[in-house]
């Protein structure tokens, strides 16, 4: 994956802050109704709107199903939450403003999906996110980072996605760019919880040693006495992949548990393999 300069990233941040210091008028009302304006101040960060366009990119590479339960952190107006429950998902807005909020359940009444579409005003760094099964965001680069540790924790699988802005160090899974101009609101990106695979596994008589790092895997496999170095060692979510030697392992992790195939590129064949920890 590519990854972003930090020219693009001091470009956007700037924007951030030309908005919040450029537009005056926060927290406008006209009459009875409220009106957002673009760059007004928020809890954390100002608010700029994501483009339609690529809210619907960011709920397609996320897979977003009536299965899936989503969870926007900052939900704004609204349009990703709405636009999740249009494609029969249950979704939540969190969002810190309680005009906003109201805003936001005026538009689902409008579109038709407030009955799977639900906001609620709280703080995002307190929020329970431990049944989503989709989490999207349009925060900045370090609110993620500080929501980082608690998105690991959460289910293996679950799916995040970012307007733009990155994790640090963990890679994303995928990045899809729209048909916009560089300097808009364009990137999506996806992550997936990984299981946590790190540690010593018995495979039988053999020995399998991972360390980790987010959805990457190295290590060693003692296989018939000889040590073969574990590659291209892969997670996403409880699926694992990786090669040794002249064999390559799948299979899903079930807590202290990996079972799967393994098949020989050499000769040919597949069969089972388990592991414990």
């Amino acid at each position: 994956m590519k990854s972003f300069n930090t020219y693009k990233q001091l470009l956007l941040i700037i924007s951030f802050t030309f908005f919040t210091v450029a537009l005056s008028g926060q927290n406008n009302k006209s009459g009875d109704v409220y009106v957002p304006e673009v760059g007004q101040q928020g809890k954390d960060v100002v608010w700029v709107p994501t483009p339609q366009e690529l809210v619907d990119t960011m709920l397609s590479i996320a897979k977003v199903t009536p299965a899936d339960f989503l969870i926007d952190l900052g939900s704004g107006d609204g349009r990703t939450v709405i636009s999740a429950a249009k494609r029969g998902a249950r979704a939540l807005g969190i969002e810190y403003n309680p005009d906003m909020v109201k805003l936001s359940r005026r538009n689902a009444e409008k579109e038709g999906v407030s009955g799977k579409a639900e906001f609620i005003e709280a703080d995002l760094y307190e929020a329970d996110l431990s049944k989503a099964t989709v989490i999207t965001m349009f925060l900045l680069p370090e609110i993620n980072l500080k929501l980082r540790p608690r998105i690991l924790e959460l289910k293996p699988g679950t799916r995040i996605v970012s307007n733009t802005f990155t994790m640090g160090e963990w890679e994303a899974d995928r990045e899809v760019t729209t048909e916009d101009n560089w300097n808009s609101w364009n990137t999506a990106l996806l992550w997936i919880v990984p299981a946590k695979v790190e540690g010593i596994w018995k495979l039988g008589k053999d020995e399998l040693a991972i360390t980790q790092d987010f959805q990457m895997i190295r290590g060693k496999l003692n296989h018939n006495g000889k040590s073969l170095t574990i590659t291209d060692g892969r997670l996403s979510g409880n699926d694992i992949t990786f090669k040794a030697g002249d064999y390559l392992y799948t299979g899903t992790v079930n807590g202290n548990k990996i079972s799967g195939k393994v098949s020989n590129s050499v000769l040919g064949n597949t069969s089972d393999w388990v592991a414990t920890r």
